[in-house]
């Protein structure tokens, strides 16, 4: 691979590590337990047939949930593997940059969770079958969780950069994560509004998670939203890098 070809240096990285995902039974575990995770909590927490109303808001509100614990174990092998099997080092020194495996890793691994996504179509069928839903919301929805996990699994490539522990990693990103969901958890804003000023309350809710995507779950697609998904992957990224370059240097 040569640095002059970017684009394929960052493909030949992508389809490594999309290969190695549906090479070994881990991905097709980790499917079933989120279609089995989203069926139960939509049909049987939310009763979704009880309530009478043909869209999936039922579906969509237990995604910061569910993604909290199992995006994490997604990210928590791309560079913590790499370091316990010793591959790491060998990896950096093909003729790529930091950058481009970084971004092949991280594009690998969220199109696996928007396959992930993809596979609960049945649940738009069975939704259309029954009523007459806004499929612009429904897309909006489903636009906002994958921007939503790539967040969460930017969360856990950072994380999973800093030991070759797979399961610190995993610790680390579920605590990170969480920390991105209670900032606007409503009982958490109802708390530091009885002593912090309101401009304090509103700074630490626009830092959730729940605030943003709950925005587009609605079916309303604000820019504001978008950019901040999108540059808590950046950061997250960048600092992905920063980790290895000071590894690799040190």
């Amino acid at each position: 691979m040569s640095q002059a070809n970017p684009i394929i240096n960052v493909s030949a990285i992508f389809k490594r590590e999309l290969t190695g995902y549906f090479g070994s039974p881990v991905a097709y575990v980790f499917i079933v337990i989120f279609l089995l995770l989203a069926g139960f909590f939509t049909f049987s927490i939310s009763h979704f047939f009880e309530m009478g109303q043909a869209d999936l808001r039922s579906f969509f509100q237990w995604h910061p949930w569910i993604f909290l614990f199992l995006v994490p174990s997604v990210a928590m092998r791309l560079w913590a593997e790499e370091r316990r099997l010793g591959t790491l080092e060998l990896l950096l020194t093909l003729p790529v940059t930091l950058t481009q495996v970084i971004l092949g890793k991280f594009l690998a691994a969220w199109i696996f969770l928007g396959i992930s996504l993809l596979l609960t179509f049945p649940l738009i069928i069975t939704t259309t079958y029954l009523g007459n839903p806004d499929l612009g919301a429904i897309f909006c929805g489903y636009f906002g969780s994958f921007l939503m996990a790539g967040a969460y699994l930017s969360i856990g490539i950072m994380t999973s950069s800093l030991t070759r522990s797979q399961v610190i990693s995993f610790i680390l990103a579920v605590v990170i994560c969480l920390f991105f969901i209670l900032a606007g958890f409503t009982p958490i804003t109802h708390v530091l509004s009885g002593w912090a000023p309101l401009w304090m309350t509103e700074i630490v809710s626009q830092l959730s998670f729940l605030t943003h995507f709950a925005s587009i779950e609605r079916g309303v697609l604000d820019f504001r939203d978008i950019l901040y998904f999108v540059s808590v992957i950046f950061f997250m990224l960048y600092a992905n890098a920063v980790v290895l370059e000071n590894r690799r240097t040190s």
